[in-house]
This record gives C-alpha cells, structure tokens and sequence, in this order.
C-alpha cells in the first residue's frame, strides 16, 4: 500500500474516522483538509447496493449542476448535413465527422462531453471500445444522443455543469460535483442535485438498501464518512 505524505497524514487528522458526517460538515471539513496547490475537485464515492453483473441493476444517469463544475467544458458534436451548422451555431467546440472518427480511432479524446445526432450513431458506434472505457460515448439515455433540434440544449446543458453517473464494476459510484474554490452552499446545492438524480434512477431490480455506504473527499485530500440517510434526503430547492 502506498505512503502517503506529511501534508495527507496532517490533512488526515482532522477527520474522525468513526463519525458519519451531515454533508454540511463533511463539506467544510474537505476543504479546511484541503493541501494541494491547486483548485481541488470535490468528489462523493458511493457504494451501492447493486450487483453491476445483473443488467436490471445498472445504475446511469446524469444530474445538472445548479453552479457547475468549475471547469470549461469542451463539447464534441458528432452531426452531418444541417445538424453541422446547428452545431457551430450552438458553440460546439469540435464537429465530428469522418474524419475525427479515425483521429479518435487513433487515440484523440481531447474532449469533455460528446454529443451525437441520431443518423451519426452508426458511425460513432464504433468507437465504443475508445470512448466508453472513458465514459465519453454517447448514449441515449445520458442525453447524448440527440435529434438534431435538440443539438442546442444538449450543448447548452454540457455547458452548464452536466455530471454523467454510473455504477462501476466493483458497485460503486464516483462523481465529482465541484471544486475547493466553491462557497459551501454552492457545493451543497449541487450534492443535491447530483443525488437527487442517483435517488431517482434506482433500479428496480435492486432489493433491500440503495446505498450502503458514501464518503466525501478532495482529489488529494482523505475520505470523509457520510450518514447516508442525510444524503439520500438532500433536495434542491
């Protein structure tokens, strides 16, 4: 296991590690813990009740941040014939076409968020096997495969702050819903919507508790334990 260093060791003590914390508290805590160098992200990791091998248990969805994510946002738009100028006039920083297929093929993925129309997803079907490991392939029901009348508020949404979510393979949910530099209600009011969205998208073949566990951190900072039953309750006004 690997060592951590004199700043987590010192960041790390200021966490009880038997308390389960009210997201209010743990929110504050994971920034006064924070000791990196730059503006941190803010992650909540979930341990779900749902076996990933059963496909009436996958978990996917996506929430809308109400203040972003605090990042700019580079939004790829795979369109051809009229859905091209839909796309340029709606701030698509890339337009997929043929030729940023084979570029994607070939590895390129320097993109945030890709957005498909529906005549272009047999072409971007293939590339399941690049973007999908790295949760960028378009989907139907993520909101990324759209008609092309739809490409603005697609693009509008990617824009704003969109959180994709899913179940991995171990059970377990990572998403990140702000940065350090976020004032406290800022980051609370997207943990609301963010588990707003993971509440509403239980499967129903999921039986007995929804979430076992959750803990809250900084990319560099060390994990604070939630009382789940706080965080399943969080509601945006």
């Amino acid at each position: 296991m690997a060592k951590h260093g004199k700043k987590y060791q010192e960041a790390a003590k200021l966490v009880e590690l038997d308390r389960r914390y009210q997201p209010d508290e743990a929110i504050g805590l994971a920034k006064k813990a924070s000791y990196a160098g730059f503006d941190e992200s803010v992650e909540i990791h979930l341990r779900m009740g749902a076996d990933p091998r059963h496909a009436d248990q996958q978990i996917r969805g996506v929430a809308m941040m109400p203040n972003g994510l605090g990042k700019q946002v580079r939004v790829l738009v795979f369109a051809q014939g009229e859905g091209v100028r839909t796309a340029q006039e709606a701030g698509a920083d890339v337009i997929g076409d043929d030729e940023t297929i084979k570029r994607i093929e070939g590895g390129w993925v320097e993109f945030d968020v890709a957005i498909a129309t529906q005549d272009m997803m047999p072409k971007v079907g293939k590339l399941g096997r690049v973007l999908g490991r790295r949760g960028l392939m378009p989907n139907p029901r993520a909101g990324t495969v759209v008609q092309e009348s739809d490409i603005p508020r697609a693009v509008e949404e990617a824009r704003k702050g969109r959180q994709e979510f899913r179940l991995d393979r171990t059970g377990v949910i990572h998403a990140i819903f702000g940065k350090v530099s976020f004032e406290d209600d800022q980051l609370k009011e997207n943990l609301a919507a963010l588990m707003e969205a993971i509440v509403a998208a239980r499967p129903a073949g999921i039986k007995g508790q929804y979430i076992r566990s959750a803990a809250l951190a900084t990319a560099m900072g060390p994990p604070i334990k939630l009382d789940v039953g706080a965080i399943q309750s969080l509601r945006t006004n």
